[in-house]
């Protein structure tokens, strides 16, 4: 048992004896939960949203059609959803996502993880956001007058990008391509996820992963149950709708911090009274991690986010 004890203290990594409370479904987690596990953290896992195919695909096919037909100046992706949609839409027509989109259509991608996807797919992507990967960031990165804009989107999407890229001077097309839902969605028209290969699609590298990580799946009760007894250190909210499903089915966090992925999940947190311990910088598995360290790290319990100043 000694040995035990002093095995224990002697693991370094950054998050060692953490326990980290994931609420996306196993197959979109698998970079996270090893990016954690390399931390030295226990994931635990809590899915609280999941996704449907969009109730009117004949809009979306006629979108799509008119994308391939080479009618769109550019696509915009705001998601790593997106892409297996359109990779989806793609197969439907027996051609794989590279191929399908014409050559003369530019892609931009809110993020890296979106764009290693497109590229893993065969597809260059012309324009990501360096400074801030979000709606706001690509919209500041935006060329004006930028011509015909194809954007697909969740359902519950925010007009904020849409918005923009009109106000910017661009045509834009707006289709739904995916339902958000509650975890979990109905089985015949849940969207499925195949979990990639390599974490390239998270974190623009190509290191393989060697096997499956291993997390422990709970109920809304158990992750309850772990928060108040203190057994959960942090929470990763991943979208401004899986705060809002904290909110409603885990409030009070007591001392579990929670980890944002983004500033509009952030800000939906902000909104619903959860305090919020840190905000990663990058979404991707290592901006995450980074961001569960600097929220335990803080010497004091989260608190509502400070403003930002003009």
């Amino acid at each position: 048992m000694a040995g035990q004890d002093n095995s224990f203290q002697q693991d370094k990594r950054p998050l060692a004896h953490t326990r980290v409370l994931i609420t996306r479904s196993p197959e979109r987690s698998l970079s996270l939960i090893s990016a954690l596990e390399q931390a030295g953290a226990q994931a635990l896992l809590l899915p609280l949203i999941d996704f449907e195919r969009a109730a009117d695909q004949h809009s979306l096919d006629v979108a799509c059609d008119a994308l391939a037909a080479g009618a769109f100046d550019w696509l915009v992706v705001s998601s790593a959803t997106t892409v297996h949609v359109l990779g989806d839409k793609a197969a439907e027509r027996g051609l794989a996502l590279g191929d399908w989109l014409p050559a003369t259509t530019r892609v931009a991608a809110i993020g890296q993880a979106s764009r290693g996807m497109l590229e893993s797919a065969g597809v260059s992507v012309t324009l990501v956001p360096e400074a801030s990967q979000s709606a706001a960031g690509l919209l500041d990165a935006w060329p004006a007058g930028a011509g015909r804009v194809l954007l697909p989107q969740a359902d519950i999407a925010a007009p904020l990008l849409a918005e923009g890229l009109t106000a910017s001077g661009a045509s834009v097309t707006v289709v739904t391509a995916y339902r958000t839902v509650d975890f979990p969605a109905d089985a015949e028209r849940r969207l499925a996820v195949e979990p990639l290969a390599t974490d390239r699609g998270e974190t623009g590298g190509a290191a393989p992963v060697a096997a499956p990580p291993s997390y422990a799946l709970l109920t809304a009760e158990g992750a309850q149950a772990e928060i108040a007894a203190g057994r959960l250190h942090a929470v990763v909210a991943a979208s401004p709708s899986a705060a809002r499903r904290i909110n409603a089915l885990l409030a009070p966090l007591k001392d579990c911090r929670l980890v944002a992925i983004g500033r509009s999940t952030a800000d939906e947190a902000a909104a619903l009274g959860l305090g919020v311990a840190a905000v990663a910088a990058e979404p991707t598995p290592a901006g995450l991690v980074a961001a569960v360290r600097e929220a335990l790290d803080s010497p004091t319990p989260p608190g509502p986010p400070v403003k930002d100043t003009p």
